[in-house]
């Protein structure tokens, strides 16, 4: 071989060299593994709520029914208040119930004769043993504004849950005391109707239901002597209707109310 071919080899190969070194920096700076690698979304992560499917409520020929809540379930404005929604409804069931309501309490507000839904909650009988709970309201928590409400929420849920583990959970969001529905009173409803269907458990909206309207509306609220509250006819009005919404879970609904077992809670 010449110089001259020699000299060419050279320069063939010096420039091969440089490709490589040119590839190899093109390559290293689209893979860049000095950068952190993208992390991938968690499984279920998103803004849509969780929404596990309820069982069929299944209730024995005669139920016992523990009903929680605040002053409707009380009995408020129900003339005696014996004759609220809450007594009534176990008679409608074909079965008895157990009657659990403070005036004015809800899950982050203590109420008139009671503390809040969580101490209340901690502090029932265990030895109920009832067939079916049905937890009521509370627009009573519409003031109090959005935090620590799906919290307070949840840790009373698990303790219900806790207490009585056999029992189905119904969940009876807040009725209208006045209308328009209030933007508190609301967003109650949406808060408790994502929680509940997270857990699997139904849920009776009577804001969703319409079951207070501008037509109906004085024919069941007591808007005079009974401050807002249902009128007795308003509260077996109720106690009808949450009586077909459970029979619509797979409950059966009877029509005749039969009487309870205790007072409300004082």
């Amino acid at each position: 071989m010449n110089l001259a071919s020699r000299a060419h080899r050279g320069r063939v190969l010096a420039f091969c060299a440089l490709g490589l070194i040119a590839l190899s920096a093109l390559l290293v700076g689209l893979w860049r593994p000095w950068a952190p690698l993208p992390e991938a979304a968690p499984i279920g992560a998103g803004d849509e709520p969780i929404v596990v499917e309820p069982a069929p409520l299944v209730l024995p020929e005669h139920p016992l029914v523990l009903v929680f809540g605040d002053s409707w379930t009380y009995g408020s404005a129900a003339a005696p208040y014996t004759q609220g929604y809450a007594y009534q409804l176990g008679g409608m069931l074909g079965g008895e119930s157990v009657v659990k309501g403070v005036r004015g309490s809800g899950y982050l507000k203590p109420g008139l004769d009671g503390p809040a839904f969580g101490a209340r909650i901690a502090a029932l009988n265990p030895g109920i043993d009832p067939d079916l709970v049905i937890i009521q309201g509370s627009i009573n928590d519409r003031l109090q504004g959005a935090t620590g409400y799906r919290e307070a929420v949840n840790a009373a849920w698990d303790a219900l849950s806790a207490l009585y583990p056999d029992a189905p959970i119904v969940v009876l969001g807040p009725a209208p005391h006045e209308l328009p529905v209030g933007e508190g009173t609301a967003r109650i409803d949406v808060d408790l109707a994502e929680l509940a269907a997270a857990r699997g458990w139904w849920y009776i909206s009577p804001i969703e239901r319409d079951w207070i309207t501008p037509d109906n509306y004085l024919d069941i609220i007591d808007v005079e002597v009974g401050r807002k509250h249902p009128s007795t006819e308003g509260h077996r009005y109720l106690a009808e209707k949450v009586a077909t919404a459970l029979a619509e879970f797979g409950g059966e609904a009877a029509t005749e109310p039969v009487g309870s077992e205790t007072g409300p809670e004082q």
